[in-house]
């Protein structure tokens, strides 16, 4: 066993592969490597594409492996804003290929007069070409660079493209981005629109598997983000089907997220406006938690990132509130009195904001091919000023819901400012006691934390075993006493607070909260979470999680924390013995080794500390042999919904999610 992750129409055969041939160098007498004309290689076509992809799609990894599927679907939603398209399907097929199909005007596929060849062969043969550079074909767009859907061609082990337009059928198909015969043309198509489907290149990405919750959320947000259009994901080997249609557009977006919250108010606030051709539209709420769910996209990309658009949002909304609370000064009760000025950060603004912020752009400016952020200019000023002027506005007319959202804010003010402080007493506690790492964490000898594992164990007596039985050079162990408190109901100030959170955030090393946190100051690069397999085990767990989803998230976008699986099983016959990690797995070795139950000794482990430092080495904590989960949120909108659910107040999400999984639990220990 080794580590691994852990995942929140017409069939036809595909095309042969194509061996790539061999690269040879040439030597000189010497034996060093020659290096002249003849090692200068002009890279034509899509062929650069296949040697440098993450030049084109960020990398070749899960993401990029993704962003293959977003440049075909935003060419899709591309004819929906020009209002060509209605409808968008993507499936995913058995054989491990995706297609997407729309009901939009269908490629060009007369003849491209530059070339001599079909537009249909040029767009996916050629980089740099399309529709998008032609602003009479399409005002906005999230695919400007002309690459798209030739880079996925190139990416690919073999494309199919199907058209319908002009009543005629057009199909073609592609191998590793070369043309693997000629466009094929029949009559009778009572439709227009373009279906492509593709398997992506084993020779390319380092996993070739698509992840239904990574499709499922960005599919989500394209149909807030384009009100009316009805996209819909399914997965032929389990049948899975989800359907987005929302007519509320990101208002709607809003209410979602906010379905296991409590608001502060009824009425989502959204509008829209347009200024210098740029379209804004806004959708905001406020909930009595303490953690913030923005969005921001750009011509329906989503700007992870950030940039000037998202700047200019969070200024205005500063701006607003101070000048709020300037003119409404009877909300600061007996802080007013003192005749200190009050003054509010952008920290303070965003405690329990659900915000949705959507713009178009005619000439976007992304950094890099994969657009996680804006860099235009002259978009920070206009989205700040159309912010700034219509929430005064709003709130001017609406103090039923401004004087809750600035009393939650000047909390979150309070809440920050005794956070400073609660801060500043841990680092002089831990300059007066000389250290800051925690009494209780044995540390590993190693220093490069690429190298370095910490284990986070449950309990004294399995801490003991796991101190005994690690590799001590690159594995540390930090027992944790009891269950850690609940972040999901919790400001920073009492997090910083806990003993035990302390400990914890002192050992990783990044410090806590949006100005201290820094993920270069990780001292471990592996975050082992280390439970029994029990009810409290679990409970634990989760409470972990929680405390990393909310206030370490960047922990797991860099694919730091895991979660060990420990047996459930030790299985013993004579003197062969057997661990079993679920009960599908005890039953085959029962079967197929052990030859029935008939002499086997069956022990069911429900803690850690039943096992001795050399079983828990063997079974859990040895890179040979050991089975972690690496912890991933490919839905983080669906995790926020979790968490909230399972960790919240609200008790009815809560009683209808048990409702509906109860029935999928195994291994229950109560």
């Amino acid at each position: 066993m080794t580590d691994q992750e852990n995942p929140v129409v017409m069939q036809q055969e595909p095309p042969e592969n194509f061996e790539q041939p061999a690269e040879h160098s040439h030597e000189n007498g010497n034996g060093n490597a020659e290096y002249s004309a003849r090692n200068i290689r002009v890279l034509e076509g899509l062929e650069a594409v296949r040697k440098r992809p993450g030049m084109y799609i960020g990398g070749t990894g899960l993401d990029g492996l993704h962003h293959l599927v977003w440049e075909i679907v935003d060419n899709s939603i591309d004819e929906a804003l020009a209002g060509h398209a209605s409808t968008v399907h993507v499936t995913m097929h058995e054989d491990g290929s995706i297609s997407v199909l729309d009901d939009g005007r269908g490629i060009p596929v007369d003849v491209h007069e530059q070339t001599g060849k079909s537009a249909l062969e040029v767009i996916l043969t050629v980089l740099h070409s399309g529709g998008k550079f032609d602003k009479n074909s399409y005002k906005y767009s999230g695919g400007l660079h002309g690459v798209g859907i030739s880079v996925v061609n190139a990416l690919s082990e073999w494309l199919e493209v199907t058209v319908w337009r002009d009543g005629g059928i057009f199909q073609q198909t592609f191998r590793r981005g070369a043309v693997a015969g000629e466009m094929i043309t029949s009559e009778g198509a009572s439709r227009t629109g373009t279906k492509i489907r593709f398997k992506p290149d084993a020779e390319i990405f380092e996993s070739t598997e698509f992840s239904f919750d990574i499709l499922s959320k960005r599919l989500r947000e394209l149909a807030f983000l384009n009100r009316g259009v009805k996209i819909v994901l399914r997965q032929k080997s389990t049948l899975k089907c989800h359907l987005f249609e929302y007519v509320g557009g990101i208002a709607s977006f809003v209410e979602f997220l906010n379905e296991t919250k409590n608001p502060l108010f009824r009425d989502v606030i959204s509008f829209s406006k347009e200024k210098d051709g740029i379209e804004i539209d806004v959708a905001m709420s406020y909930n009595d938690g303490y953690a913030e769910q923005f969005f921001a996209f750009v011509n329906n990309i989503n700007t992870i990132d950030g940039g000037t658009h998202v700047v200019g949002y969070r200024n205005a909304l500063t701006k607003v509130f101070n000048r709020y609370l300037k003119e409404n000064p009877d909300l600061l009760g007996k802080e007013k009195s003192k005749g200190n000025e009050i003054k509010l950060t952008t920290e303070d603004t965003r405690e329990g904001l659900i915000g949705v912020l959507s713009i178009r752009v005619p000439e976007p400016q992304f950094e890099g091919q994969t657009k996680g952020k804006l860099g235009n200019p002259e978009v920070r000023a206009v989205v700040d000023q159309v912010v700034s002027d219509v929430l005064y506005d709003y709130f001017e007319h609406n103090p039923g819901v401004a004087r809750p959202v600035m009393d939650k804010i000047l909390t979150s003010m309070r809440a920050r400012l005794a956070a400073q402080k609660a801060r500043e007493l841990t680092r002089r506690k831990t300059a007066l006691e000389g250290g800051s790492l925690p009494g209780k964490l044995a540390d590993c000898s190693e220093r490069d934390p690429a190298k370095c594992e910490l284990f986070i164990v449950e309990g004294n007596s399995a801490g003991g075993s796991a101190k005994q039985g690690r590799d001590r050079r690159t594995q540390a162990i930090l027992p944790l006493r009891g269950k850690i408190l609940n972040v999901e109901k919790t400001r920073l100030e009492r997090v910083i607070g806990s003993e035990t959170i302390q400990d914890l955030i002192n050992a990783i090393g990044t410090n806590v909260g949006a100005e201290d946190f820094d993920i270069n100051k990780t001292r471990y690069h592996k975050l082992v979470i280390m439970t029994d397999a029990d009810v409290d085990g679990a409970h634990i767990r989760t409470l972990l999680l929680t405390f990393f989803f909310r206030y370490m998230p960047e922990l797991i976008h860099k694919g730091y924390l895991y979660i060990a699986q420990p047996p459930l099983y030790k299985l013993k016959k004579g003197k062969v013995e057997k661990y079993a990690f679920s009960d599908d797995e005890k039953d085959k070795i029962v079967q197929e080794e052990f030859g029935g139950m008939d002499k086997v000794v069956l022990q069911r482990y429900k803690g850690l500390g039943e096992m001795n430092p050399d079983q828990l080495w063997e079974t859990t904590m040895n890179p040979e042999t050991r089975l972690l989960k690496k912890v991933r949120a490919d839905d983080e909108t669906e995790a926020d919904r979790i968490f909230s659910v399972l960790m919240g107040d609200k008790v009815e999400p809560r009683r209808d999610f048990i409702t509906v999984y109860a029935k999928q639990v195994k291994n229950l220990d109560i």
